[in-house]
């Protein structure tokens, strides 16, 4: 799986929690499931890139040799049965050390790169995250230098080629060893890799043909979104390198608690006192949901912390059809406050209920 991202293909930042990871895998793993795709050979094969991402990812040690090397496999360094070492894998290793263009690309430095991905953390209200929003963010970011248009180099001039490199970016280096020649490669002395010459660099992006702008961006939330939800803007990142592709924007969702209700995945959860009188005798009691009022009959004898489930009005799937229910938990609101006639009423009651105060099991 060359070239591709794991931090991409599971949606997360590079800085993601390991809880995240596992959210983020648990997700997709459902939305991909062979059950929900019969004889999808795309939705098959982007599962195991799932798993491959997640099997790396999910384990300290493979991740730490990711972000390092990017790659956790190290089984081509070594021993090669008893005929020595398999050098085959050290341009790789090289170049995470030295720079992409140390050991065997001649170009590698030259080719056009992604633009850095960014992160902005924001916080939205209980509502908005079940029924999705609309925002106006404020991103800081690296934008094309308006002066030189990305060259870097002063208006009226122009960069030339690096005469050491001949524009390559690479410099060449011959070395002998216990191994015989070893010739390696690494990034030009005289450019920095570049490839090229600024002489006059441009005064408003001091020749790196990018500045830092802060831009308002729109963005649309989808309802049925948590927190630590993670939306990817494809191409609002930093721009890309030698006319590479930009990177992304990353826009981590925080939710505000709700003065009454509660989410619990899908599903949301309210208390709500009654009257003694009502759970002895029964009734009818209205309840707040998202979408309005509801009517909830309480049968006689209902116990305190009795649940009660009104379906349908909870928060949308987000990956799949329907939405979660509410769940409704009454309890007995006990009055802590008593006139004098309450309280003889009370007594009355006490006496004609005759209720045995001895333990059951005594």
């Amino acid at each position: 799986m060359a070239d591709e991202d794991y931090y991409e293909i599971l949606g997360v930042s590079r800085d993601a929690s390991q809880d995240e990871i596992k959210k983020a895998y648990r997700r997709l793993a459902k939305l991909y499931h062979p059950d929900r795709n019969p004889g999808d050979k795309e939705a098959e094969e982007k599962l195991k890139k799932i798993n491959e991402a997640y099997e790396v990812l999910s384990d300290p040690e493979k991740r730490a040799r990711y972000d390092r090397f990017g790659t956790a496999d190290f089984e081509g360094f070594g021993p090669q049965g008893s005929g020595g070492f398999d050098f085959s894998g050290f341009g790789d290793l090289f170049s995470q050390f030295f720079g992409d263009a140390f050991f065997g690309g001649a170009t590698s430095s030259r080719r056009p790169r992604k633009g850095r991905s960014r992160r902005i953390d924001i916080t939205i209200d209980f509502e908005e995250a079940v029924f999705g929003t609309r925002k106006e963010i404020e991103v800081e970011r690296f934008v094309v230098c308006p002066t030189c248009h990305g060259s870097g180099a002063k208006p009226g001039t122009s960069p030339r080629v690096c005469p050491t490199c001949h524009g390559s970016g690479v410099a060449q280096h011959i070395q002998r060893s216990a191994f015989g020649q070893i010739i390696t490669q690494g990034p030009c002395p005289t450019c920095k890799g570049t490839g090229q010459i600024i002489d006059h660099p441009c005064p408003k992006c001091r020749g790196s043909g990018q500045i830092k702008k802060k831009q308002k961006l729109a963005i649309d939330i989808p309802e049925g979104v948590d927190e630590n939800s993670t939306l990817r803007l494809r191409g609002e990142g930093d721009p890309g390198y030698l006319g590479g592709p930009p990177g992304d924007l990353l826009v981590v969702i925080h939710v505000r608690p709700h003065k009454f209700f509660k989410r619990d995945g899908d599903d949301i959860l309210l208390e709500v006192p009654i009257k003694f009188t009502t759970a002895v005798f029964g009734g009818e009691i209205i309840v707040p949901t998202l979408t309005g009022k509801a009517k909830i009959k309480i049968p006689p004898g209902t116990k305190s912390n009795t649940w009660f489930r009104l379906r349908g009005k909870g928060v949308k799937h987000i990956d799949s059809w329907g939405r979660g229910d509410q769940h409704v938990m009454v309890y007995i609101d006990i009055p802590k406050k008593l006139n004098k006639k309450q309280k003889e009423l009370l007594k009355q009651l006490d006496e004609l209920l005759e209720i045995n105060d001895k333990i059951p099991w005594e």
